[in-house]
């Protein structure tokens, strides 16, 4: 099995987002894991170089077209390679970080990992396995206040994930230790594909 994991928060040395990922790691086992920390390499946010060239044909990109899609064109494979990815999704005033934006926004691409057809758009990052480790202090998920989970389920269903499993620490400001070992639990039930 492969995995995609990706790390979004910017606390990359006492970070619960992160220790709830390595841990969901662990538990899937022995795996080939390809690991995008998007604080540590933070990625460009997009262009109108970059929104031009993804609707241009390939065949008639200008180089430097060519060039704003290389990161983009590395992280939409990084993506397609991947059975399970497992995303470190910490909410940051209400929703995912500024980073992993910057990371959706690169991979959603028209014709790509996606398509509109006459019956609307059509994912085509299909079979794969998501599992979010999503942090709080104290805004519950799924809660009316949670624009991290909502948008990243709408997101990756949209580009055809929709086998999305959150696993919440929800309560870090109000009941650190409850919600810490909640997510651990939910983290042991989880069982490699």
């Amino acid at each position: 099995m492969s995995i995609l994991r990706i790390d979004s928060s910017a606390n990359t040395t006492s970070s619960v987002t992160r220790g709830l990922t390595d841990r969901i790691i662990a538990q899937l086992g022995d795996s080939d894991v390809t690991v995008r920390d998007l604080a540590l390499e933070p990625l460009p946010q997009i262009t109108e170089t970059w929104a031009i060239a993804r609707a241009t044909p390939e065949t008639d990109r200008t180089p430097e077209q060519s060039e704003a899609l290389v990161e983009s064109d590395k992280l939409v494979a990084e993506l397609l390679a991947a059975d399970t990815i497992v995303i470190g999704a910490p909410i940051y005033n209400f929703s995912v970080p500024a980073s992993l934006k910057a990371w959706i926004d690169l991979v959603a691409r028209v014709g790509v990992t996606f398509r509109y057809t006459e019956n609307g758009p059509e994912g085509l990052v299909k079979g794969k396995r998501v599992i979010v480790a999503m942090v709080s202090g104290g805004v519950p998920a799924g809660s009316e206040a949670d624009f991290n989970t909502g948008y990243l389920k709408a997101v990756l269903g949209f580009m055809g994930m929709t086998d999305v499993t959150i696993v919440a620490a929800d309560a870090l400001a109000t009941d650190a230790e409850g919600t810490i070992a909640r997510a651990n639990e939910a983290v042991d039930a989880l069982k490699a594909a």
